[in-house]
């Protein structure tokens, strides 16, 4: 397996490289946003690990340029910006995944693990989910053809539902990503956001996109299908 490694602090960037090594992984770094671009468009790799500070170009900017080019590789951010925001910008650019530092360097493994699993599927401008449509670009949500007016927190729950369709999504990986995985709010808020989408997209529409995995999360049927 090929990773691209793009991070501009020497120590961090010579760690990565040596720690992938050490795992197998064949590893191809670069230290700046434009080399990246350049690199990932030259050669295709497996799986790309991108620091969001960046000289150049930020990384942001690096995968909304990658993903629209067409470079599908699953790109996974490291950051030591611990914001919701932040996540949010990154997966609205088209990243697959994100890792705060200081992180595990075994952590680190499992979610390329997991990103590799998943492969290089192509990543529509819009998710759609049946009569459901999320322009990330735009921030609008549609229901047949009707646009739902959506809080802030409430669009990053439907997307992240929406970017990983048919998974089992449990509340400690939707509050990682959507909240912030040291979030220490009321315990259930995953549930009432998740009633908060109901209530706007699958009561007002005979829809049951939206459906409760019982002891383990929640999943977005696309595809339809009975409740779990």
């Amino acid at each position: 397996m090929k990773v691209l490694v793009v991070e501009d602090e020497p120590k961090m960037r010579a760690l990565l490289e040596r720690g992938l090594a050490e795992a197998g992984y064949r590893v191809q770094a670069v230290e700046d946003g434009p080399s990246a671009v350049t690199e990932a468009t030259r050669e295709a790799f497996d799986v790309v690990v991108l620091d969001v500070m960046l000289p150049g170009m930020d990384g942001f900017d690096v995968v909304a340029a990658l993903r629209k080019q067409e470079v599908w590789a699953p790109v996974l951010m490291l950051t030591a910006r611990d914001a919701v925001a932040d996540r949010v910008a990154g997966l609205d650019a088209g990243a697959d995944d994100y890792l705060v530092k200081p992180f595990a360097f075994t952590e680190l493994l499992s979610r390329l693990r997991a990103l590799l699993r998943r492969g290089a599927p192509r990543r529509p401008a819009v998710l759609t989910c049946g009569p459901v449509e999320l322009d990330p670009a735009t921030r609008v949500v549609t229901c047949r053809g009707e646009v739902i007016d959506l809080s802030a927190r409430e669009f990053a729950l439907l997307e992240f539902l929406l970017r990983r369709s048919g998974q089992v999504l449990s509340r400690a990986q939707i509050i990682e990503h959507v909240w912030d995985y040291h979030y220490d709010g009321f315990s259930n808020v995953v549930d009432v956001y998740v009633k908060y989408l109901r209530d706007k997209l699958d009561r007002p529409y005979g829809l049951d996109l939206i459906q409760t995995v019982r002891g383990a999360g929640y999943r977005l049927a696309c595809r339809g299908g009975p409740p779990a």
